[in-house]
């Protein structure tokens, strides 16, 4: 009985294998990048002042979603790593700390600004130059993602840029 409980499973294995083989590339739909309902403005990576450390990211963001997500990570292009971060009391001190997930449900707006909410943007490629462009990407919770350009500011611009 055990035999033809193995066989069963195999055959039924390798018949699901099978039809899994017989889909064409076609038939797989890539889910398209965006956000729906994100909107996302007043893009901009301010260089720091010593080339090697770490740039940071601004903008604005506002959500009108059905869906409640979380803005979950960042990406951006031309940067080792990047995240969110933003500033906190710990041991009696204001210091910069690593940002959890940002809950976006409608009507969230959302400003990562100097002094507060920012992406840092580590190992940044001096091809990155002011007056230039490089792309943020931000990921929320299932993976979708909106990729925006960012403009450029050399340090101590960002108070001619900001809003």
């Amino acid at each position: 009985m055990a035999k033809r409980f193995l066989a069963s499973l195999a055959l039924g294995i390798s018949t699901v294998t099978l039809a899994a083989c017989g889909q064409s590339s076609e038939e797989v739909v890539e889910a398209p990048e965006g956000i729906e309902g994100l909107t996302v403005e007043n893009v901009r990576m301010v260089l720091a002042p010593v080339e090697g450390n770490p740039a940071a990211v601004y903008l604005d963001l506002k959500y009108e979603g059905d869906r409640a997500v979380s803005l979950s990570r960042v990406a951006v292009e031309g940067a080792e790593s990047a995240m969110m971060h933003e500033y906190g009391e710990y041991d009696f001190k204001v210091q910069m700390m690593e940002m959890l997930p940002v809950p976006l449900t409608k009507g969230t707006e959302v400003s990562f600004k100097p002094g507060d909410k920012h992406i840092m943007a580590m190992g940044v490629s001096p091809e990155l130059k002011p007056g230039g462009t490089t792309e943020v990407t931000l990921i929320v919770s299932g993976g979708d993602k909106q990729s925006v350009p960012a403009k450029i500011i050399a340090a101590g611009g960002e108070r001619e840029h900001s809003h």
